[in-house]
């Protein structure tokens, strides 16, 4: 997927004319850089979010850089998770990829396609392996296969404004499943937050000196596994008590039973991305009122 694009390859792909394009980028009506040549460039995430508002659908998407048919198929949620699922089952990346995009064309937020089309699916794909459907090595490819697919809609997400509030989450030590903190960040990314996942398997030590360093306004912890509970627990009590009096701590994942979550303390449990979507734009407004 190209990451700047020329007036005439955004044409070609909405099929309007080249001095059409120009123009509304002179306008402002698409994000635009100019180079030192005063050349114009548009971002992958402005056309994309063009195409998401406007009248206009990619006739040629190939010209961007996307599948063939992307932005040409009406997708429904219910649909695409069936067909996610076969795809991932499959190791098909190309129609994975296509089918996430096409979903956000669609105009359905990141937090939906990651609850109910991604991890929708795993859970199939998860009972298909429990009945001896699939194998265990199809799931972990499909693993491997979305964490791409999520990377490139983190890229063509617009950039954070610089006054955004931070956020910054991961998963604890022997923990090793990416998935959710990697879904956690570009969900709250889509909701205008500075959110960068730290990644997997970190001690409690390291998360103490990254919101230390960071002073994110919230923190969140993707709990997969969980391999010595009163370990865990002594880790996380220790960090909530040093920093959860001024930092949000927002925790998630199915490792984390009701007895577990009985002796944390934490300011929301999330148990999909949709929950933490709420929570932060919650978290955010209440901050603005204040300023």
């Amino acid at each position: 997927m190209r990451d700047l694009l020329t007036p005439k390859q955004l044409a070609r792909a909405i099929d309007v004319s080249e001095s059409s394009v120009k123009r509304w980028c002179d306008k402002g009506v698409i994000e635009t850089q100019y180079t030192a040549g005063g050349h114009r460039r548009i971002t992958m995430a402005g056309v994309l979010e063009f195409v998401r508002t406007g009248k206009f659908e990619l006739v040629h998407p190939e010209a961007l850089g996307l599948p063939p048919t992307s932005g040409q198929t009406a997708r429904v949620v219910d649909r695409a998770r069936e067909q996610l699922t076969e795809a991932l089952i499959a190791g098909d990346e190309g129609l994975c990829r296509q089918i996430a995009i096409d979903l956000y064309l669609a105009e359905h937020s990141l937090s939906v396609i990651c609850d109910d089309a991604f991890a929708a699916a795993f859970r199939q794909v998860g009972e298909r392996w429990a009945c001896g459907k699939a194998e265990v090595y199809q799931e972990r490819r499909g693993c491997e296969i979305t964490l791409r697919v999520l990377h490139e809609l983190r890229a063509i997400l617009p950039q954070p404004a610089e006054t955004s509030p931070v956020a910054i989450g991961g998963a604890a030590s022997g923990d090793q499943y990416t998935l959710g903190t990697t879904m956690a960040e570009l969900v709250l990314r889509d909701a205008k937050w500075n959110a960068v996942s730290l990644g997997d398997n970190l001690p409690f030590e390291t998360l103490a000196s990254a919101i230390h360093e960071h002073r994110p306004k919230l923190f969140w912890l993707s709990c997969s596994y969980i391999a010595d509970e009163a370990e865990f627990l002594s880790g996380y009590g220790g960090l909530y008590e040093e920093y959860g009096h001024d930092v949000a701590f927002v925790v998630g994942g199915y490792a984390l039973t009701d007895e577990i979550r009985r002796q944390m303390k934490y300011s929301a449990f999330c148990d999909n991305m949709q929950h933490l979507e709420a929570f932060a734009q919650t978290l955010r407004s209440a901050g603005e009122k204040k300023v």
